[in-house]
């Protein structure tokens, strides 16, 4: 009863949570909208586009345009952020007052990395070339774009997939015997701080114009297949709790120890949400805790390695989730590593270790997992299966 009252529990909190957040977030932007509103600014120069993306050796174009009528002759000098990656011709020009007309500036791709180009202009008034800048991705190698692409996407769709082996078997063996609880207490916890996240970043304008106050020529970092996976992961996540309602579970429960973690999680998202509300904090840190959260939830794989060691058995407990799951950590890797190499940007991994980090991290769990079920304790599933 103390196990279905706890998982209960979970539940109602995990929902409650995502849900008041995203309206708390929603109808109180009191801070948000005095401090972040997008600019206004004027723009008299823009570009035909904003990312361009370059083939060594190879050259493409974009073009300057007028969005406002100039008051005066404007001498335009661009700005490359690295100075060897690109060759722009012209480097400047002037754009006429009285008979404007486009400028086409031609990219050649030197050395593979990322820039931005940006502007001065005379006279030197901001507002004329406030829209003008580009963002340039280099590469050393086509296919290997879509190389990547494709890993993203089949690695996308594994784990979008690997959550229902595991429902697929608690619903044939009627038990959730063998599947830990701490695990699945951790992984809703997550993936609806992960959710509030990206539905926060993606569908909640203030939050985006505070984004965008700080990186003013960044782009969202939340796509709309981030937004899907993450709402997909918590309703697979909660059709496996709702089984550990309905399904033979014997005495297993939420531990103490995962108890507290979900208190201290539960205080902390609490107390950034209440600074958020009343302006102590910006809405976009509050997130940011979230996301920081969700990232320490890599710790829900512990309780399961621990369970099945224990039991000396991994019975109950799907292989074919930690399958999936590990195709879609080694094809992210290997997603990230040729990205490192096409765009010479091997500071993404071992300047920043976190994402790649967490990824080899999770990798390694599966591997253990992946040893217990087919070394460790294979004889104890193949005398079940025997007896059976």
């Amino acid at each position: 009863m103390r196990s279905s009252t706890g998982m209960l529990s979970i539940l109602r909190y995990t929902k409650s949570l995502i849900f008041g957040t995203l309206i708390t977030v929603l109808l109180t932007q009191t801070r948000a909208d005095e401090q972040f509103t997008r600019s206004a600014n004027r723009s008299g120069l823009t570009v035909s586009t904003h990312d361009l993306t370059i083939i060594v050796k190879h050259t493409k174009t974009f073009d300057v345009l007028l969005s406002e009528p100039l008051e005066q002759d404007v001498f335009v000098r661009l700005i490359k952020q690295h100075e060897t990656l690109v060759e722009l011709e012209p480097n400047y020009f002037t754009i006429s007052a009285t008979s404007p007309q486009n400028k086409t500036i031609s990219v050649l791709g030197v050395q593979p990395g990322h820039l931005e180009v940006t502007a001065t202009s005379v006279p030197d008034e901001s507002w004329i070339v406030h829209d003008l800048f580009v963002r340039i991705t280099v590469a050393n190698s086509e296919p290997i774009i879509y190389t990547s692409i494709m890993f993203g996407w089949i690695y996308f769709v594994a784990w979008s997939i690997s959550f229902y082996p595991q429902i697929i078997i608690n619903f044939k063996r009627k038990s959730v015997v063998g599947l830990n609880f701490d695990f699945i207490s951790l992984n809703i916890v997550g993936f609806t701080l992960y959710s509030i996240f990206n539905c926060g970043l993606y569908w909640i304008p203030a939050i985006q114009d505070e984004y965008a106050s700080r990186h003013p020529r960044g782009l969202n970092p939340v796509l709309l297949n981030d937004v899907v996976f993450g709402l997909h992961a918590m309703f697979a996540t909660g059709i496996t709790i709702v089984q550990c309602f309905l399904y033979e579970r014997a005495d297993q429960r939420v531990s103490r120890i995962a108890s507290c973690i979900l208190v201290a999680i539960a205080i902390i998202v609490v107390v950034t949400l209440i600074l958020a509300a009343v302006g102590v904090i910006y809405w976009l840190d509050f997130l940011y805790y979230c996301s920081y959260i969700k990232l320490a939830m890599i710790i829900k794989y512990v309780p399961q390695a621990l369970m099945n060691y224990r039991r000396k058995s991994t019975i109950g407990w799907s292989i074919g989730n930690i399958l999936l799951d590990f195709t879609g950590g080694m094809l992210s890797m290997l997603q990230m590593i040729l990205n490192a190499y096409n765009y010479d940007d091997w500071v993404s991994i071992f300047g920043s270790v976190t994402k790649f980090g967490i990824g080899l991290f999770s990798v390694l769990f599966d591997v253990l997992f992946i040893l217990q079920h087919y070394v460790f304790y294979r004889f104890v599933r193949k005398a079940l299966k025997y007896i059976t």
